[in-house]
């Protein structure tokens, strides 16, 4: 990200290898086309160009740092389309005419939410557990290529992963206990 936030486009470039088909697939899921889903994909990577300068390896992973600002930017992005969709129905009551309004953005507005908090969760895991989780389901390694890439055998990482993955159900029902 240093090298990001001093402009060098070779790192850019590695930044969205590395980082690009994961964004995607988050703004696939959340958007209403494949198209907006690319558009936003751009829109993610200008702005992790632009704020480059921010990202504190101290607080955050940076994978985490990735898809929490595209998150923040997907919803950004479906709020003003729902801003946009009321002001059109109300051009519609004067006459004018306005696209129908499709019930799966506001499912999507939700999912965007809840994978941000899923995020935060994620990342209180010890490092290990973290490693495994981000790379498994939202990398789309196998637990044997996450094995080789850390030289940790994978007893090890199916250890971690299932560890990990028993803490994040604990915490999603002490959540929703809490809120009932």
């Amino acid at each position: 990200m240093q090298r990001v936030a001093a402009r060098d486009e070779a790192a850019v470039g590695e930044l969205y290898d590395r980082f690009g088909s994961l964004v995607f697939r988050m703004a696939y899921q959340t958007m209403p086309t494949r198209a907006e889903a690319e558009d936003a994909v751009q829109e993610v990577f200008v702005r992790l160009w632009r704020t480059a300068d921010r990202y504190d390896p101290k607080r955050a992973a940076l994978v985490t740092w990735v898809m929490l600002l595209s998150r923040r930017h997907l919803v950004d992005k479906l709020r003003r389309q729902r801003a946009r969709i009321k002001a059109t129905t109300m051009d519609e009551a004067t006459g004018a005419y306005s696209p129908p309004v499709r019930a799966s953005e506001a499912d999507n507005l939700l999912n965007a939410e809840r994978f941000g908090e899923l995020m935060k969760r994620i990342e209180e895991l010890p490092e290990l557990q973290r490693t495994v989780v981000t790379r498994a389901y939202l990398g789309g390694q196998t637990l044997r290529q996450i094995g080789e890439e850390l030289d940790t055998p994978l007893g090890t990482i199916k250890s971690a992963l299932s560890r990990a993955l028993v803490r994040l159900r604990e915490r999603v029902q002490v959540n929703e206990e809490s809120a009932a």
